[in-house]
């Protein structure tokens, strides 16, 4: 799917040309992802929606938002200062996981999925940012 608002076509009169993030491949990783946990927060217990659903699903826009941010015309050393609050969003939502499954609200296959999902994103956004000058 793709989300870039250009597509439309009486905006693209607008936004002749996509905004920088939109073309990131991390950028498109995190926003499946968030959509994904958006999905997932959803079957956590009803006690839990001001707390761990609301965490996770804040940790988890929190990295596309930073990556988007970040991109935003900046110099690349405040691009990478955004890089890194994005991943500490990332690890945020992996520590959200662990305390769900020691809760039993998730099961360790889906635990170990979205580990591993969020594993393989924090090590794009790793390398992207290194790859920066």
């Amino acid at each position: 799917m793709d989300y870039r608002l250009s597509t439309i076509p009486h905006l693209s009169l607008f936004l002749p040309m996509p905004f920088k993030f939109e073309s990131l491949n991390i950028r498109n990783k995190a926003l499946d992802l968030s959509v994904e946990i958006d999905e997932l927060a959803k079957a956590f217990p009803k006690h839990e929606m001001f707390n761990l659903c609301s965490q996770i699903r804040r940790a988890a826009d929190s990295v596309i938002l930073n990556i988007a941010e970040g991109s935003a015309g900046q110099t690349n050393p405040e691009f990478k200062r955004f890089l890194n609050y994005s991943l500490r969003s990332g690890i945020e939502v992996v520590s959200c996981f662990f305390i769900a499954r020691k809760k039993n609200y998730t099961d360790e296959n889906e635990f170990k999925k979205y580990y591993e999902k969020y594993e393989v994103l924090i090590k794009m956004i790793t390398s992207f940012r290194d790859k920066l000058n």
